[in-house]
């Protein structure tokens, strides 16, 4: 009576592909065709002409006009009729191409955008404002990525290939890119551009932003010029450089600072800066000089100060003794979730330097080197905020004990999706006072005074 054989569901009939896509997809092609070509010519015709490094306003506009010219004429030769706007648009990537870092130079430009995500031609995401997302730039394919990659790369004498897939690099400007290549990049060519203001963020705009307080802000700037030695912690895009970069603004002008990284990304102020930066091997395998050994050298550089853009390995052992040694005041950063975790760190990297060490004297080595680790969080709001100013107290038996002297008070969000807190004082007093008033920096006690603080919470 019933039929027992499972109805079969028909397949849903496939969607006919729309015409409007079709078309728009169609237009997109015939851009591409016309911008590689037009491209093309305009090298061409610049072959012998030697453009000079820097370019005025007339120059450009010059150039300009024989792209447009150009493209005129490819329009001519192709029969094809574009709108003013889209010829406007292939000009602009053309002068891009020409000038700049092709499809991403308008994202370099926008100054809303703090970070470029490159993840193969056909995938580009920003962050801005603490936020990722996606964008409608491309690449035409592999190679022009990696074409990119190359103009960045090669002024600063750095090699990309198969035998070295991967690269450190900056711009001009100062702002951060590590490129990776096939056949480590599985997807294609990868590009991740950090991005630095020109104007580097000041002390007054890490208040305006909340990252800290006014006291905490005075405190830090006394413990700077009072020579401690500062770790600043936090994880990746957490805001550690920055404020690296506001801490070192407040050294005095008559010191010798030695900054070291493996690229130069700190904006110091002050006239007597050297900046040293580590090389990758060459094509050979040699020639390499690693952060450890710019930090041996720098030890002979007669320096009042030394700044590490970041600890990773072994440099971490001559960083300790260099503090040890007479050359306090110095300032770095190490990826970490709290500042707990930073001593760990550290100790692992010492470690790392080969030397068979107890791990006491390396925990005595730290408790006696670093004086204050000031940790750094990116929220999910992706607002960043130091969340511990943390005091090395010395040694407790085979432990390193550590005090909170301010800390975030973490109260939820508001109903944008904002974090929502306060910087508080944990009413503990820095046993290092002495220190500070014997470099002249007198710092109020009221600035100390618990408020509304958990005692529980006090002592790590």
């Amino acid at each position: 009576m019933f039929n027992k054989e499972p109805y079969a569901w028909p397949e849903p009939a496939a969607r006919p592909p729309s015409p409007n896509r079709e078309k728009a997809v169609d237009r997109k092609k015939e851009m591409e065709e016309v911008t590689v070509e037009t491209l093309r010519q305009v090298i061409d015709r610049m072959d012998n002409t030697r453009l000079p490094d820097r370019l005025d306003d007339y120059q450009k506009k010059k150039i300009q006009e024989q792209v447009a010219d150009t493209l005129e004429r490819v329009l001519e030769q192709v029969g094809r009729h574009f709108s003013q706007a889209d010829k406007l648009k292939i000009t602009r990537q053309i002068m891009d191409e020409i000038f700049g870092y092709g499809p991403i130079e308008p994202l370099i430009q926008d100054p809303d955008v703090s970070e470029i995500m490159v993840n193969g031609y056909s995938q580009v995401y920003v962050e801005k404002k603490g936020r990722i997302e996606k964008t409608d730039v491309t690449f035409r394919n592999d190679a022009h990525v990696l074409h990119v990659i190359e103009r960045i790369i090669t002024p600063l004498g750095r090699r990309i290939d198969e035998s070295s897939p991967m690269v450190d690099a900056r711009l001009p400007d100062g702002s951060r890119v590590n490129a990776i290549i096939p056949p480590l990049a599985v997807k294609g060519p990868t590009l991740t551009i950090r991005k630095f203001s020109v104007d580097p963020l000041t002390l007054e705009d890490l208040i305006s932003f909340g990252t800290l307080n006014r006291e905490i802000a005075r405190f830090l700037k006394s413990c700077v010029r009072g020579r401690l030695n500062i770790i600043v912690s936090g994880g990746t895009g957490s805001g550690k450089t920055t404020l690296l970069n506001v801490l070192s603004s407040f050294i005095p002008p008559g010191e010798r600072i030695i900054t070291i990284e493996d690229a130069a990304e700190l904006q110091l102020r002050q006239e007597h800066v050297v900046t040293l930066e580590s090389r990758p091997a060459n094509i050979e395998g040699k020639g390499r000089v690693g952060i450890r050994e710019l930090v041996i050298n720098s030890l002979r550089m007669r320096p009042d100060r030394i700044v590490v853009g970041e600890v990773r390995g072994g440099e971490a052992l001559d960083m300790l003794q260099a503090m040890n040694t007479g050359h306090d005041g110095s300032l770095t950063t190490l990826h970490a979730n709290n500042p707990r975790d930073a001593l760990a760190r550290l100790e692992t990297m010492v470690m790392m330097a080969g030397m068979e060490l107890p791990h006491r004297a390396i925990r005595e080595q730290i408790s006696s080197a670093i004086d204050l680790i000031i940790q750094t969080v990116r929220f999910s709001d992706g607002s960043r905020k130091v969340t511990n100013v943390t005091q090395v107290m010395g040694m407790e038996g085979d432990t390193v004990t550590m005090q909170d002297i301010f800390v975030f008070k973490h109260t939820g969000f508001n109903e944008k999706g904002r974090v929502t807190g306060r910087h508080v004082a944990t009413g503990i007093i820095p046993t290092f006072m002495e220190k500070l008033q014997a470099h002249g920096e007198i710092v109020p006690k009221e600035i100390f005074e618990v408020a509304d603080f958990e005692p529980a919470r006090r002592r790590i």
